[in-house]
């Protein structure tokens, strides 16, 4: 591979006005793709096939098809000022000529008057009107939002608190932007830092920046067609940009090196294309992987998150194996310290006697047993709130109090009761029932006496009159744990009413179905977590040629994820420190979170490992002894995996400040997951095993070296092209035991 790559780097160079050409004519028809394309819409894909609430979501969908129940819909909430009641005659003209201006509006299905459904709060204080629609959020038009809009002011105008709920007028955070530039913003900051050199510090950040214009608009332009949302592409240019930000560093570093080593530039940029290049190409494909493999948990907006950023992130790699070579070969010196532009001797020894990385390096080579319990103690204590780990869907109580709808849902929780918010869907199949109506009844009976259901609506029949469809709310909020035990509860009494009428039912609803999903989830945490660590077992031992050295990295990996997870659990769930992240309310962990982090956090953990160890590989195989190995790759890797890092922090943590709950869990959970994995595990953790493993890091078993193929990451197929000027370095004629 690595010769493969080497003249892909040397090709790229020689015809860099071409290469060039043809990214800016991918990222024009991608960006004219996606000035034309439709606007995306919602992505309507929480649910999971497989789960009763799905089930029984379907069954409405077959049994009343009259009924979308994807329709759009909102909620309108009014409140009487303080002292008075919606009830009184002024109050009550505005809430009825609201719900005749909404009900006349563009695709509504129907308006339906708080006095005549008796949505009234007991007080009189508070009053809702539901408002449906005949599309979903995502086809409603600007006309249809517009007419509610407008009644709505007209409602608060009258005196009325008038707060909408719902998904018609669901505010949607702003994709991109405000997050991305202060990610771009703080990695120049760091690659300026690292490298001393505007240039070499704009190379890696421009390559990125087209590899995520590329991706976003290719996202943009099939949104509409393959249901994308702005959350997807959202992840995507989160992982698009941090990945290609740092593989492109890495090229630009291993340049700069064998410029330094004293190489003329297009060879230099070949022998970085085929050393670190090689490195890019399988950090990419665990990523790529990890990411994919999320399809496999068979959550449809899953899968689109994975896919999006899995391919962001291919464009990321062939960014760096192609783009940044043809750019070098445009500036060839203009990347280069000042030191190696003047074309001392001194260039082409720099670090040779030692840096930062090779000092850390020899204090953990001094006290390994030490640094290895330290790391594993402390990121044991970080993981410990994961097994108080509660998993749910963020709605709109985990929205800010600035928007509209987190004041419906606290209005309604005031006025209704907190089980207001999340009533369960009950729909009864009475086809086997001798008696339907009798048979509804009975269940519905049983349902209201169940503890902890408020009320029951009355049952509504189809037009065969073969399905039943009703309501209970719950005494308690929908995220709460009671609620998810009420809902078992009525599902545990089925089989016995069964028994009894004749007729079955399932229970579904948003709570329902959020409740289902976390715990399919739930389920799937541990199945997904085993296949990507025998994964990232098989791919290493490729990679390396050594068994223990994979397993040292999945004992890392697991150590990372954990303790991430439990920084989310403490933070979003506990509430530590919830305040200083803007997080206004908290609550169970986003049911997706879990799996989507230890998805990418296997890449990421897997990029520094191919990074860092490749280097140490390298420097084994030319013949240096174990520890003198870890030395060398530390001082010729650990400088720019930080700063990697220390980027995929920073483009992270910018997304910390989204308006979504779900991007602000991600964004904080990816930047607490790479501090973890790149400065304790990979820093601390990697280099201290190394150390107490000695040559048996590197072995492996006769069978296996023969039946392995040889992919040479480290580069030995070009030890003659990248011997230093001068150097003397021999290969190791075999590393077997």
């Amino acid at each position: 591979m690595a010769t493969f790559l080497y003249r892909i780097g040397r090709g790229a160079f020689r015809r860099r006005w071409l290469v060039a050409l043809l990214w800016a004519v991918i990222l024009g028809t991608a960006g004219a793709g996606a000035a034309m394309a439709p606007a995306a819409g919602d992505d309507g894909t929480s649910f999971m096939p497989g789960i009763e609430a799905q089930r029984a979501f379907d069954l409405i969908g077959e049994r009343f098809p009259g009924a979308d129940a994807n329709g759009a819909d909102a909620r309108i909430v009014f409140i009487a000022p303080d002292g008075e009641k919606v009830t009184a005659a002024g109050h009550r003209a505005a809430i009825d000529a609201f719900v005749a201006t909404a009900g006349d509006g563009p695709q509504v299905a129907g308006a339906v008057d708080p006095f005549t459904a008796n949505a009234v709060s007991e007080d009189a204080s508070t009053a809702y009107a539901t408002v449906t629609y005949e599309v979903s959020s995502g086809d409603l038009s600007d006309a249809g939002r517009t007419t509610l809009e407008e009644a709505v002011d007209e409602a608060r105008a009258s005196g009325l608190t008038v707060e909408a709920g719902g998904s018609a007028l669901s505010s949607q955070p702003a994709a991109g932007g405000a997050a991305e530039a202060i990610g771009i913003g703080l990695a120049a900051v760091v690659l300026l830092i690292t490298f001393g050199s505007l240039a070499a510090a704009g190379l890696p950040l421009l390559t990125a920046v087209v590899g995520v214009g590329i991706s976003m608009g290719a996202i943009l332009a099939l949104g509409s067609v393959l249901g994308l949302s702005m959350t997807t592409g959202t992840l995507a240019s989160m992982l698009g940009l941090a990945v290609g930000i740092d593989y492109a560093l890495f090229v630009v570093s291993r340049y700069r090196e064998e410029r330094e080593n004293g190489h003329e530039p297009r060879e230099a940029a070949g022998l970085a294309v085929g050393t670190a290049g090689s490195a890019v190409v399988f950090a990419g494909l665990t990523v790529v992987i990890a990411l994919a493999g999320l399809s496999v948990v068979g959550v449809p907006m899953l899968t689109k998150m994975g896919l999006s950023a899995a391919g962001a992130v291919v464009v990321g790699v062939l960014v760096a194996l192609t783009l940044v070579p043809a750019l070098l070969g445009m500036w060839p010196n203009a990347v280069l310290s000042r030191t190696a532009r003047k074309g001392g001797a001194a260039a082409r020894h720099t670090g040779a006697a030692g840096n930062g990385g090779s000092r850390w390096a020899r204090f953990v080579l001094r006290r390994p047993v030490a640094v290895l319990l330290a790391c594993v103690a402390g990121l044991g204590v970080l993981a410990l709130p994961v097994a108080d780990l509660q998993l749910g869907m963020p709605g709109a109580e985990a929205k800010p109090v600035s928007t509209t709808e987190r004041r419906a849902y606290d209005a309604l929780a005031e006025g209704f009761g907190p089980g207001f918010n999340g009533p369960l869907t009950i729909v009864a199949d009475v086809r086997g029932a001798s008696d339907p109506e009798k048979a509804v009844t009975t269940i519905a009976g049983a349902i209201r006496g169940t503890d902890g259901v408020v009320s029951v609506s009355p049952p509504r029949f189809n037009a065969e009159g073969d399905t039943a469809l009703f309501s209970a709310v719950p005494a308690t909020a929908p995220n709460d744990e009671r609620t998810k035990d009420l809902v078992q509860t009525i599902r545990a009494e089925r089989d016995a009413l069964e028994d009894d009428t004749g007729a079955t039912f399932e229970v579904t609803g948003s709570t329902a179905m959020n409740i289902d999903v976390a715990q399919a989830l739930q389920d799937a945490l541990v199945p997904y977590l085993s296949v990507i660590v025998v994964l990232s077992l098989l791919l290493l031992m490729l990679v390396f040629r050594s068994v223990l050295v994979p397993v040292k990295a999945a004992v890392g990996f697991l150590l990372s994820v954990l303790a991430s997870l439990g920084a989310v659990v403490a933070v979003f769930q506990w509430g530590w420190g919830a305040g200083l992240l803007g997080v206004e309310q908290t609550g169970p962990v986003m049911s997706l979170m879990p799996i989507f982090l230890v998805g990418i956090v296997f890449g990421l953990a897997m990029d520094y490992e191919v990074f860092l160890i490749s280097r140490v590989r390298e420097a084994y195989v030319h013949g240096e002894r174990p520890a003198q190995a870890v030395v060398s790759g530390f001082r010729h890797s650990a400088r720019v995996v930080a700063a990697a890092a220390v980027i995929m922090i920073a483009v992270f943590s910018g997304f910390v400040g989204s308006g979504e709950s779900m991007i602000k869990t991600i964004g904080f959970g990816l930047a607490v997951a790479v501090l973890f994995d790149a400065f304790v595990v990979r820093m601390a953790f990697v280099p201290a095993v190394l150390a107490l493993l000695g040559d048996k890091a590197w072995w492996l078993p006769r069978l296996l070296d023969r039946l392995l193929p040889r992919v040479d990451v480290e580069g030995t197929g070009l030890t003659e092209r990248s011997a230093p000027v001068g150097g003397d370095r021999h290969p190791r004629e075999a590393v077997r035991t």
